[in-house]
């Protein structure tokens, strides 16, 4: 089954060409870095910024790991030595985060749009074949002739394709939810830098300066 599997491959990227093989080379590179982001974007909570710094304030940090969770972590540690101002040494501490949620961006990126022109090229090349053996009225010719000319401009274009339209759409998705946590990381480093008695006290809920207690005898 897979002897099969792997012949049918091998007579895949042999009847594309040449282009073949980077495009190959492109996918595994791709999906390699659309995992690690898809790994790094992992928050580690549900709780929006201000209520995860409450409750870890509190002593209740969330069960499992992730970029929200440390960084919380992170900016209570350095408001608790009392630096001030507190605001340089937080952008200092959640720069490695923010740079972790984008990593690997750029590289998804170069590959989505060079995989559509590899394939582009390859057509170029198929039909350069096709019509020198138009040229040379051969249908089938060692290298392959007319049908080995469409055969290699169909199947190149076809990779290109398969190649950049899902890297693109995943790519989007987690691009959405990477500026989702850099506002929540930006939101976070201003709460962190109000004063610690506010932190607890704005958990706590407010009670009207207006209301006054009803009479003891009032019905």
């Amino acid at each position: 089954m897979f002897a099969i599997f792997f012949q049918e491959l091998a007579n895949y990227v042999e009847a594309g060409g040449w282009v073949m093989p980077p495009l190959i080379v492109g996918t595994i590179v791709l999906w390699y870095a659309i995992g690690f982001r898809f790994a790094a974007l992992k928050r580690g909570t549900k709780r929006g910024a201000r209520n995860l710094i409450q409750r870890m304030a509190a002593g209740k940090p969330p069960k499992r790991e992730g970029v929200m969770v440390k960084a919380a972590r992170v900016g209570l540690e350095l408001q608790a030595k009392g630096y001030d101002p507190l605001r340089p040494y937080l952008d200092d501490a959640f720069a490695e985060f923010e740079n972790s949620i984008s990593q690997y961006n750029i590289l998804i990126l170069t590959i989505v749009l060079v995989a559509p022109l590899l394939g582009l090229l390859g057509t170029v090349i198929g039909m350069i074949e096709t019509f020198d053996s138009l040229g040379d009225m051969s249908l089938f010719s060692q290298s392959g002739g007319i049908a080995g000319g469409i055969s290699q401009a169909l199947f190149t274009t076809q990779m290109g394709l398969a190649v950049a339209i899902p890297g693109l759409i995943v790519n989007g998705i987690l691009n959405r939810k990477a500026q989702e946590m850099q506002l929540e990381l930006a939101q976070m480093k201003d709460f962190l830098c109000v004063a610690p008695d506010d932190i607890g006290e704005s958990s706590k809920p407010e009670t009207p300066n207006n209301l006054t207690p009803a009479p003891t005898g009032a019905v």
